[in-house]
């Protein structure tokens, strides 16, 4: 297999045995057997062909930031498509910019050109793909308010533009998710505005970020969904499960909606404390805690 990636890829663009770790922001996982960076869109369904001829599963990955990786790591190929894959163009209110551009790279181009519309993704440390993939938000924001369309990879390699009232954008879900597919660009529609509101705006916004959440910590964000008519942080806290640790994995003090490695954690703690916590909110307030991080790899241990 390693000879069939490098015809594609060449030596320099395939790493085996690469710990994941180093590619999520909550800076766990163990290894990969293969960690691919294509530098092309087009090499991305040649890779897709040999590992169905392998039969070895595949994951498309962007900038880790909503996902937690088994501590046996992940047997099969992982796609980043991140830091070979983020252009960045703006022509007139519109910006095209491939999946694996970060979401505060593309609002800082769209405050230099003066365009509005984006400030509340300048926080959110995913990239374009998987922003489009979840319908990223935060602070009365989504994807869905400035998503024009995508382009895809479908399972079949062909490559679709889908509009975006055809991706049933909702809260964390589209279709793009429900049906696997990899998004390759996208394009977004913003306001003229000015660019020093602009620009303060999104000042006040970090500054709430480094103020509410614990930034100075490994995560991945908010760990669990919104459910319908409470806030799952909140919820936390009042079933006094501020600061609750399960080894090196804690519930933040600062914000409880977010589990964080307080430096020597394992995915095995932080799994162990999202149950731990599921079933403390549903024996106290009967509700039913869904995790918004994505796993990958061998969770034997969660069921």
């Amino acid at each position: 297999m390693k000879n069939r990636f490098e015809t594609i890829l060449g030596q320099d663009r395939i790493l085996m045995e690469e710990p994941m770790k180093k590619h999520t922001t909550f800076r766990l996982g163990g290894p990969a057997d293969f960690f691919l960076c294509p530098s092309d869109v087009n090499q991305i369904p040649e890779i897709i062909h040999i590992c169905r001829e392998e039969g070895i599963p595949w994951f498309v990955l962007g900038n880790g930031s909503n996902l937690l990786v088994s501590d046996q790591g992940y047997r099969g190929v992982v796609i980043q498509i991140y830091k070979n894959m983020n252009q960045i163009t703006v022509e007139g209110t519109r910006i095209y910019a491939q999946a694996g551009a970060l979401l505060s790279a593309v609002s800082k181009k769209a405050m230099e050109a003066g365009l509005t519309g984006m400030e509340f993704a300048s926080g959110i440390p995913g990239t374009l793909g998987g922003a489009a993939v979840m319908n990223a938000g935060a602070y009365g924001g989504e994807m869905k308010d400035i998503l024009v369309s995508v382009t895809v990879l479908t399972d079949e390699g062909e490559q679709k533009v889908l509009k975006a009232e055809e991706l049933n954008l909702g809260y964390r879900t589209s279709i793009i998710k429900e049906r696997g597919y990899i998004v390759l660009d996208g394009v977004l529609q913003l306001q003229a505005g000015n660019r020093d509101a602009i620009k303060t705006r999104m000042e006040e916004l970090k500054v709430q970020r480094v103020t509410k959440q614990p930034l100075e910590y490994p995560s991945a964000g908010s760990t669990f969904k919104r459910p319908e008519g409470y806030f799952a942080g909140k919820l936390i806290e009042d079933a006094g499960l501020r600061g609750y640790r399960v080894g090196g994995a804690q519930v933040s003090e600062k914000h409880c909606g977010f589990v964080i490695n307080t430096g020597d954690a394992t995915t095995s703690d932080v799994v162990q404390l999202i149950h731990n916590v599921q079933n403390i909110i549903w024996n106290k307030f009967k509700v039913k805690l869904e995790p918004e991080v994505k796993f990958l790899g061998d969770f034997t241990e969660m069921s």
